[in-house]
């Protein structure tokens, strides 16, 4: 959908210098631009090459100020996050969503409550009694369970399911193959046998606004209660996390991570690729976890903004520390 550059600097505050009537229907990189893309830099050193592209404007900082370049400029304190809003912007959905939309091979079930200008792609399956929000899209071959609730403007991308007794939030993101609300690996071993039976899953699974969930991720729900991914969080591809966990506000958790069921993810902690971590453990506010670490169960990390590394996982200077001792031994033999 095009934007003139006037509505664009609006929606994104950024100060307009030039061009208010220019429309822009998308964004790129410096090199790939055409007149009708808009591309960003946040470096003086970068400034020249932008502006001598073909975009049709720029997001930039406060040194674009003085610029006598006839080139359209927004000029914004944070280019980078003003260029990604302005991309959201430019993605709206050009039609007035007014009315929902059912591909002819999907299947609905009668009492399935459709907001305004929600859709549903070929071959979804939506089951008794869910509830889809205003303007939220299920991808093509989606599986949602009955009694499943989900917000506004939400988008769902090819084959995700959804399990019952799960919610989802406004303007949540699911990729391709995640699995939501599945049960939990929870089992109880009979001594006298040495069998293992099934523990209930019978609890829910509740992901709050603004969250994004890569593709092929899993989130279980809780065995009895439930698991809860905050507000905000991002959650990456191929990511495993188990029941009863709660994971906090504006919390990234990079690929491959896998946690065990009952940990605590605070705020706005950091979890790099790979990260594992095993059960009962929290991971304290602010903490940020290197790719690999490993964290052992009823473990407490704490300590906002310190970085951890290894396994077990530590303060980031006593685990280079031991690394150089190491590494000294190995030279003295």
């Amino acid at each position: 959908m095009k934007r003139s550059l006037q509505q664009i600097s609006e929606s994104v505050r950024a100060r307009l210098s030039g061009g208010g009537n220019t429309e822009i229907s998308g964004v790129a990189s410096i090199q790939s631009a055409g007149p009708s893309d808009l591309v960003f830099v946040d470096d003086l050193k970068h400034l020249g090459m932008a502006l001598a592209s073909k975009a049709g404007a720029v997001i930039a900082g406060e040194f674009a100020a003085s610029s006598t370049s006839d080139k359209a400029l927004l000029i914004s304190d944070h280019p980078k996050l003003a260029f990604a809003r302005a991309a959201e912007v430019l993605r709206e959905d050009a039609e007035d969503g007014s009315n929902a939309a059912v591909h002819p091979t999907a299947v609905v079930h009668e009492t399935v409550q459709l907001g305004a200008g929600a859709r549903v792609a070929a071959q979804a399956v939506i089951g008794q009694g869910a509830r889809i929000g205003e303007k939220t899209h299920i991808g093509v071959g989606c599986a949602i369970a009955p009694g499943v609730a989900i917000g506004a403007g939400c988008e769902l991308y090819p084959n995700v399911t959804i399990y019952a007794n799960t919610s989802l939030g406004d303007r949540v993101i699911v990729h391709a193959g995640a699995v939501l609300g599945s049960d939990g690996f929870g089992y109880v071993r009979d001594r006298g046998t040495g069998r293992y039976e099934k523990f209930p899953q019978v609890g829910r699974l509740i992901i709050e606004d603004d969250v994004e969930i890569g593709a092929n991720a899993t989130v279980d729900r809780g065995a009895l209660d439930e698991t809860r991914i905050r507000r905000g969080t991002k959650i990456d591809n191929l990511v495993h996390i188990g029941h009863n966990c709660q994971i906090g506000e504006n919390v990234v958790i990079a690929a491959q991570t896998g946690l065990s069921g009952s940990i605590v993810i605070e705020n706005g902690a950091v979890l790099g690729g790979q990260v594992g971590i095993g059960e009962h453990a929290t991971i304290g506010e602010g903490v940020m976890l290197g790719g690999q670490g490993g964290v052992l169960p009823n473990k407490i990390l704490r300590g906002k903004g310190v970085a951890f590394w290894g396994t077990p996982a530590q303060p980031l200077r006593e685990y280079l520390k031991q690394l150089a001792t190491l590494a000294r031994l190995a030279k003295k033999e």
